[in-house]
């Protein structure tokens, strides 16, 4: 019996997937690589025709034209990584990232917030050391990946007082109430609350944007982040789980997912078998779901509106690909 369900979730996605190509070709236009327009479509996965045109030979206009429209890519993933960063480095060091790691060609904005976490499980400080020393390795590798063109650290809010992104995510989330703080540095459990609330967005966001890379050594470096991300995640969301903290994640799932959009794009970690863990946020096929960069934004922005900044990143990312999506 064909299972309707199924494929009107294969029809919704493949949608996603051209409008979100259609977009990165928009803003290729926009940074003078609208010549590389059907070079980036073809490395997105070519035509839905049933008689796709066979892809022509690069000349070298497409090809830098692709690379271009590639770097901006890596620009937004490197914003994100910058964010991450500063998380997890004051969080186990009670220091942000060096002022060489920051520079492009606009001043770096600020860091707002951000403390040393007085661990009390050793475990759960190790695993916010390891992780602090692979997003900064992150942030640095996709600089040097760029090059020249890597954009500088946007403002970051980090702050978990009560004008923090952290509290105004955690309220909607239901997590606090009006007006309480919520403080990702009070406590090893917060701090993997905080952890938790970034770690799968950034999951997801790495998962849609690989596809839309056409230079076959940045899909490498991208794939390559992913994974170590994926392992992030995994390791965050295994550490709640077996501390027996699955209430609150389940609230931060439902908040990314109201943000998003009216697709279901999130996990907890609470599952319908109470024997059996929830530990990968994947669809039914056992895939990570994928989020487009208007969606992620939504989330970091904390706007289920189309704008170009907030949350996370109170000014904005730096970058062509800079604004979140119309959500509903």
């Amino acid at each position: 019996m064909i299972d309707q369900e199924k494929i009107a979730t294969v029809l919704d996605a493949a949608a996603l997937r051209s409008a979100e190509r259609r977009r990165f070709l928009s803003l290729a236009g926009r940074t003078g690589a609208a010549a590389g327009g059907l070079a980036l479509l073809s490395a997105c996965g070519g035509s839905s025709s049933s008689n796709p045109t066979p892809t022509p030979t690069p000349s070298p206009t497409s090809t830098a034209s692709v690379e271009a429209a590639d770097i901006s890519i890596l620009n937004l993933a490197l914003n994100i990584e910058y964010l991450s960063a500063q998380y997890f480095s004051y969080a186990a060091f009670g220091t942000g990232l060096p002022a060489s790691d920051l520079t492009g060609p606009t001043a770096p904005g600020t860091v707002t917030g951000g403390a040393q976490v007085p661990f009390a499980d050793p475990i759960v400080a190790a695993c916010a050391r390891e992780i602090a020393r692979d997003e900064r390795a992150h942030v640095e590798f996709l600089r040097s990946q760029i090059g020249a063109t890597a954009v500088a650290m946007p403002a970051i809010n980090i702050d978990g007082g009560t004008t923090g992104a952290f509290t105004t995510f955690a309220q909607l989330a239901g997590v606090v109430g009006a007006g309480v703080p919520f403080n990702p540095y009070a406590s090893d459990e917060n701090f993997l609350y905080g952890a938790f609330i970034l770690k799968d967005v950034i999951v997801t966001l790495y998962k849609g944007l690989t596809p839309l890379i056409g230079t076959p050594g940045y899909v490498t470096a991208a794939s390559g982040i992913l994974g170590a991300e994926s392992y992030h995640a995994g390791l965050i969301r295994t550490l709640l789980y077996s501390k027996g903290f699955t209430a609150n994640p389940g609230l931060f799932s439902a908040a990314r997912d109201s943000l998003d959009g009216a697709s279901t794009l999130d996990r907890g970690l609470a599952g319908a078998d109470a024997t059996i863990s929830n530990i990968a946020p994947a669809d039914g096929n056992g895939i990570v779901f994928s989020r487009t960069t208007g969606q992620a934004l939504n989330i970091f922005f904390q706007s289920k509106a189309a704008v170009t900044k907030g949350g996370f990143f109170p000014a904005g990312v730096n970058g062509t690909i800079n604004s979140s999506a119309a959500s509903g």
